[in-house]
């Protein structure tokens, strides 16, 4: 069963069962969101957008064209997202960039991710890092601008 709160606005029929979409969320009609899935209050998630199963999104994040969110990742709160490396009012690119969040990685509350990077299966970034690279699977990143501090598990286990 889906369970849809009645102030979020969801025009997408790509659904999966079991998920969850919490209060003032907007999920565009071109989505495609996964099962067992947890959309959090207050998140905006536009058309060209691919979310995985058993995915978590917490509050106030915004999922932008071009993003791929693969299944059992979790996404902190005030996570954000770009799509465009040369914005201007306006003036859109032919093709927005293409940004992913390969299986079972973790992004820390208030990081950005900026546009065209991959972020690999199982890496973690901390807590108000700013992505501006590739990130390689089971690896550990922090900072402005992240930078690797270590590895971990797909347990989620930090290795020093």
């Amino acid at each position: 069963m889906i369970k849809i709160h009645p102030t979020a606005e969801v025009q997408t029929q790509y659904i999966g069962e079991g998920t969850q979409v919490w209060q003032y969320s907007v999920i565009l009609k071109n989505a495609k969101i996964g099962k067992n899935c947890n959309i959090n209050y207050n998140v905006f998630i536009e058309n060209d957008v691919i979310i995985g199963n058993n995915v978590t999104i917490k509050s106030g994040v915004q999922v932008w064209d071009g993003v791929t969110i693969e299944e059992d990742v979790f996404i902190g709160p005030n996570v954000t997202f770009t799509n465009d490396l040369f914005p201007r009012s306006k003036q859109y690119p032919e093709k927005f960039e293409k940004t992913i969040i390969k299986k079972g990685a973790s992004v820390g509350a208030n990081s950005t991710i900026i546009a065209g990077n991959t972020i690999g299966e199982y890496a973690l970034i901390g807590a108000g890092s700013v992505v501006t690279k590739d990130i390689p699977p089971n690896t550990v990143w922090y900072g402005n601008p992240a930078v690797q501090k270590g590895i971990v598990s797909k347990k989620g286990e930090i290795i020093k």
